[in-house]
């Protein structure tokens, strides 16, 4: 029999929060202001907190927030049980305009970075599998770069780009492809001179129809489950020389760019879904009663709420940080290792605990705490490993002591 931390009375008698409702109500954490510029007082040089919104900033923030919970917060169970992302959301992700909040690749953007990773942040508080779609088909596109000999070691690619007159022949296979059922362009990193090692990797871009193409059947993950995740094999796919995205030999310069800035994508998708489960359990354990008072009253249940409170605050200082780096034009690549990299490992450990406070009933799929623990997994693989982000921080370390 499963147990709660302090005993097993009464255990389903509380009610049962739906997906997205533990959002409802929660205290303002962050200021809202029209501006983020600093300012002079006494002659010294003051700047607003990290958590300062400008007006911009903060209408994206609630739009998405209302929008997740009122529009996808309802499907989250279905698709998550069926391994497939509803069309309704992708429709309706791009009637609310949120399927152009970052454009790949491009100059511009309808948003600031800042504004983008508080909207994945308030996407992975109902669900991170819908982030994940959100984020990844901004142009009905998916990203093509790891392969079965080539993932933390990226650019040991063996796909190929064979040139002939105008166009290239491409020929390999590419595996975790987020969103391939639903994509309708790929992005694939090939090798058009393999003598010249990584400067040999050019992105492609190949139309879904693109004879010779195979989507190959979707992988049964252990999370983000309503994001489709395919393998794909290109045989002899003939791609229009004006189909290659920037520079021929540039393609590993495009695949650095997007994983940097990506790294900050899913710190924000991890301080979410980490938000998101500590905004379901803590109720519980203020409603739950056992031995004459709330389990949150008691020291040991105080502590540990205290702890993990503090890491999701954290990794929330550290994700605004890289973003607001990035945003600003300065260096940013060991900032968003170190936000990709704490905010997954708190989103691990909130989610364990949040299923120990809820005891029994956070094992069942009668409240959505076990869902985060499945989803948050990922954190610590995709867009480089752990310990791809912590070898990354330290070479930048070593380089700072230099001088």
């Amino acid at each position: 029999m499963f147990r709660s931390p302090v005993g097993c009375q009464s255990l389903r008698q509380l009610s049962r929060p739906a997906w997205g409702a533990g959002q409802s109500g929660l205290r303002s954490r962050t200021t809202s202001a029209p501006a983020v510029a600093p300012s002079q007082a006494g002659g010294v040089m003051s700047f607003p907190p990290l958590q300062t919104y400008s007006e911009e900033e903060s209408m994206m923030r609630d739009a998405v927030r209302k929008y997740a919970q009122e529009r996808i917060a309802p499907l989250v169970p279905a698709m998550d049980e069926n391994s497939a992302m509803d069309e309704e959301v992708i429709r309706s992700l791009f009637e609310q305009g949120f399927a152009v909040i970052r454009v790949v690749c491009a100059s511009f953007s309808t948003a600031g970075f800042p504004s983008t990773q508080l909207s994945v942040n308030a996407l992975r508080c109902v669900t991170a599998s819908f982030a994940k779609t959100a984020c990844d088909l901004l142009s009905i596109g998916s990203f093509c770069l790891s392969e079965a000999e080539s993932g933390s070691d990226a650019f040991a690619l063996k796909t190929r780009a064979e040139k002939h007159a105008d166009h290239y022949v491409l020929n390999g296979s590419k595996m975790w492809i987020s969103n391939a059922e639903h994509a309708g362009v790929f992005l694939v990193m090939a090798n058009v001179d393999p003598s010249a090692g990584y400067r040999g990797i050019t992105c492609f871009i190949v139309d879904r129809d693109a004879q010779g193409l195979e989507i190959c059947k979707k992988e049964n993950k252990l999370g983000l489950r309503a994001s489709s995740t395919c393998p794909l094999n290109f045989d002899n796919v003939k791609v229009p020389e004006e189909n290659i995205l920037g520079e021929v030999g540039h393609g590993y310069k495009y695949a650095i760019g997007m994983l940097n800035e990506g790294r900050i994508g899913i710190a924000a998708q991890m301080l979410g879904l980490a938000q998101g489960c500590f905004d379901h359990t803590v109720p519980y354990t203020r409603q739950r009663v056992q031995f004459g008072k709330r389990i949150f009253d008691f020291q040991g249940m105080q502590h540990q709420i205290a702890h993990v409170a503090t890491q999701i605050e954290a990794a929330r200082l550290l994700t605004y940080n890289a973003a607001r780096l990035k945003e600003a034009g300065r260096p940013f690549i060991k900032e968003a290792c170190m936000a990709k990299y704490f905010a997954a490992e708190v989103a691990t450990l909130t989610t364990s605990k949040c299923i120990e406070w809820m005891g029994g009933v956070g094992f069942t799929k009668d409240y959505p705490i076990e869902k985060y623990y499945r989803d948050c997994k990922i954190g610590t693989i995709y867009e480089g490993t752990t310990n791809v982000q912590l070898s990354t921080i330290a070479k930048f370390i070593d380089k700072e002591y230099d001088h």
